[in-house]
């Protein structure tokens, strides 16, 4: 029964299935033909395979590792909800991968709509940078957390 449920599950929804595919094909090594299988839900959206571009990018995986296009397919994934692509997204601005500099306060936003969306990492990583950030830095984070909280997630 529950292959037969799953099967319906992929047949209604040919994104998942591409998913699993490309997930499969990841663990495989085959990170090129990954990333072909990936294309077409991220052009239509699909967080979860604009996460997993972006983390091909971040790691030079079937692509020459490139931070700002890393950055780039994070970010979209991250307007989405995406806690892991939030969190990515804190990385890259706690460091300044791909950007002139970093970027602390939006770092610290970032990893704190991770930690609201459900990702057990995004608190740790919030506590490591917040031992950087002065009190004002703080402060103009939580604005901007406000600003992006009420509409990505407006139940929590």
């Amino acid at each position: 029964m529950r292959q037969l449920v799953f099967a319906l599950c992929l047949f209604a929804s040919p994104a998942l299935a591409e998913l699993e595919q490309a997930r499969d094909l990841m663990e495989a090594g085959e990170f090129e033909a990954a990333r072909e299988e990936l294309l077409p839900a991220a052009r239509s959206g699909n967080a979860e395979a604009e996460e997993l571009i972006g983390v091909m990018y971040a790691m030079g995986l079937g692509v020459e590792q490139d931070y700002e296009r890393a950055f780039e397919w994070y970010l979209r994934a991250s307007m989405k909800g995406h806690p892991g692509a939030q969190s990515g997204i804190g990385w890259y601005y706690e460091l300044g991968l791909g950007m002139p500099a970093p970027d602390l306060v939006r770092a610290y936003m970032w990893y704190t709509l991770s930690a609201i969306g459900g990702d057990p990492d995004a608190a740790i990583s919030l506590e490591e940078v917040v031992k950087k950030m002065s009190p004002e830095q703080i402060e103009r984070a939580h604005v901007l957390v406000d600003d992006y909280k009420g509409w990505m997630y407006p139940f929590r």
